[in-house]
């Protein structure tokens, strides 16, 4: 029906077996995979822009191919003029073949694309095999249509992945392609 994406493909016919046999695993049930990938974006002016929340949801959306969430704030805080249940971001979560597609174009069209790239920290680890990686912009996405947005945004992307340390989901996230600054652990 669907083609399979690149990424996926790689992981199932490539990876698992490099994984094995990096950390002797005695089964394959024991590798390392990616569960999900949540996209959180977080609007500082959005308490006083009513308009800076839609984008952000339709911009999420054509990345992603997902109706994002609207995030919504817990607490007040006066200071920040921020209300209980005001929306202050945009969350989504993508798992199988949706999450699969956005890594081979986040990591095939967008990465490459931002200005002066020299590869993601790997320092960004949660010390549970999940890894962090911050966007500055978001129009390194080819989806965006840089003469339609009002405000460069940024966003946290979450990848989650089933490795039970740091450097398992590194060996994973690597061997994948994402495009580490320096290739040592």
């Amino acid at each position: 029906m669907s083609h399979e994406s690149l990424h996926k493909k790689k992981y199932r016919e490539e990876i698992v077996n490099q994984l094995m046999e990096q950390f002797q695993y005695k089964s394959v049930m024991q590798v390392p995979k990616l569960v999900k990938v949540t996209i959180n974006q977080g609007l500082g002016g959005a308490t006083s822009d009513k308009k800076l929340v839609e984008n952000a949801l339709q911009e999420i959306a054509l990345i992603t191919g997902q109706k994002p969430v609207p995030t919504k704030a817990k607490t007040s805080i006066s200071n920040f003029k921020l209300r209980e249940g005001m929306t202050i971001g945009a969350k989504v979560t993508l798992r199988n073949e949706r999450m699969w597609e956005f890594i081979d174009r986040l990591l095939a069209v967008a990465l490459p694309r931002v200005r002066d790239f020299r590869g993601i920290s790997n320092k960004a680890f949660d010390g549970r095999g999940n890894y962090s990686l911050g966007i500055t912009e978001q129009i390194i996405f080819p989806e965006i249509d840089i003469d339609k947005v009002n405000k460069i945004t940024g966003m946290d992307i979450n990848f989650v992945t089933t490795a039970k340390t740091d450097a398992e989901a590194f060996a994973l996230l690597k061997l994948l392609g994402f495009p580490f600054k320096n290739q040592k652990n």
